[in-house]
């Protein structure tokens, strides 16, 4: 699930590492810079994310971005997480009854 969040903020523009680590902790996922990195540089060589390197004041950042293969595996992913979710609701709905 994390992959999918960073490429889903990766598809909206672009995201850098602390950035990444604030949101993905909004959302219970608590990641050190050491867990985060290897995920966003493991996104790249597979061709999912491409980086630049912009200097914002002093301080020299490295920036994400999706891929068109990046997107592609998004829209793929979504599709597959909605099934399962509305398989997961259905079931759920079942045992109320």
């Amino acid at each position: 699930m994390v992959r999918l969040h960073i490429l889903h903020h990766a598809c909206k523009g672009p995201v850098f590492g602390l950035e990444m680590i604030e949101e993905l902790g909004r959302h219970g996922y608590k990641l050190s810079p050491g867990m985060l990195y290897p995920l966003l540089h493991g996104l790249e060589s597979r061709g999912l994310l491409y980086s630049s390197e912009k200097k914002v004041g002093r301080v020299r950042r490295r920036l994400y971005r999706a891929t068109p293969a990046g997107r592609k595996a998004l829209r793929a992913a979504k599709g597959k997480v909605r099934e399962l979710f509305s398989e997961l609701l259905e079931e759920t709905m079942d045992f109320e009854s």
